[in-house]
């Protein structure tokens, strides 16, 4: 019984002793390990992998849905619903079409201001807010007046041309005067002539300048400028161009001329009034 029981008790120390393996043993368990597996027969392995699918099949699928889960959330707080998605696209595209049409405005104003006769002039860019063409008349209210520095008889331009003059104001409109009016007349020169003459509107889509003598020569296509007005207009500025030229049917001795406005005047949608003498 006594080597029995000292058996035990060598026993028993030894299993409270901690087995220590080094990490060169561990190595070579699971190199061996790999190799058993690699050149063990296929059945083997197929049966191997059968088995730890089922054993850790259970933690696996925790593991999965956990990580669905979470990505699950993280997507959601990224997501925005399709009514946001929409109001920002819409609120996008208005900013956009703001963003170009100042850029328009920035390019007009520079090729105004390219003029060294212009230098020092103020330009106010206004919308047409209507467009009156009833009977004789032509004419248009845009959304700028007083308090803009508007006033009477000041130049309205359009795609780098005058189209018009101011003829009544308000503190926050204005009502421009087409140079197809009937009841518009402004003082032209006509290409190289230094002959000065009235232009007056048709009530249609053009202009009539009429008592310039046959002596002076006109063709068509010649270009048709606004003359100089102290206070409104420092520099001849382009207004339309000829388009038809005949002689007067009540007086030959002088000419009967058709000016047609140097830009669409339909087709405008802003214009920018000429202000010589800004007052700060």
């Amino acid at each position: 019984m006594r080597p029995y029981a000292e058996s035990c008790v060598l026993f028993s120390v030894m299993a409270r002793k901690h087995v220590k393996i080094s990490a060169r043993m561990l190595f070579t368990w699971f190199m061996l390990g790999g190799l058993i597996l690699l050149f063990a027969p296929q059945s083997w392995t197929n049966k191997f992998q059968f088995v730890f699918t089922r054993v850790f099949s259970w933690p696996l699928s925790v593991s999965r849905a956990v990580s669905l889960s979470v990505r699950a959330r993280q997507m959601s707080t990224d997501v925005v619903s399709r009514g946001d998605y929409d109001r920002l696209q819409n609120h996008l595209a208005n900013v956009m079409e703001e963003l170009n049409q100042e850029r328009q405005k920035v390019e007009t104003l520079s090729g105004l201001r390219n003029r060294p006769a212009l230098e020092g002039a103020k330009f106010v860019l206004a919308d047409i807010i209507t467009n009156s063409v009833g009977g004789m008349g032509k004419t248009f209210i845009i959304n700028r007046g007083q308090s803009d520095g508007l006033a009477k008889d000041q130049f309205v331009l359009g795609d780098n041309s005058v189209i018009g003059t101011v003829s009544a104001v308000s503190s926050r409109t204005a009502e421009v005067k087409l140079i197809t009016d009937s009841t518009s007349n402004m003082a032209v020169t006509i290409g190289e002539l230094n002959v000065n003459r009235i232009m007056e509107g048709d009530g249609r889509n053009s202009a009539k300048v009429r008592m310039l003598s046959i002596k002076h020569q006109v063709k068509v296509g010649d270009n048709v400028y606004a003359c100089k007005k102290g206070g409104f207009l420092d520099a001849p500025f382009i207004v339309g161009k000829v388009a038809q030229c005949k002689r007067d049917d009540v007086n030959p001795s002088l000419w009967d001329i058709t000016v047609k406005p140097a830009c669409n005047i339909d087709g405008l949608n802003s214009v920018a009034v000429l202000i010589m003498n800004p007052q700060n």
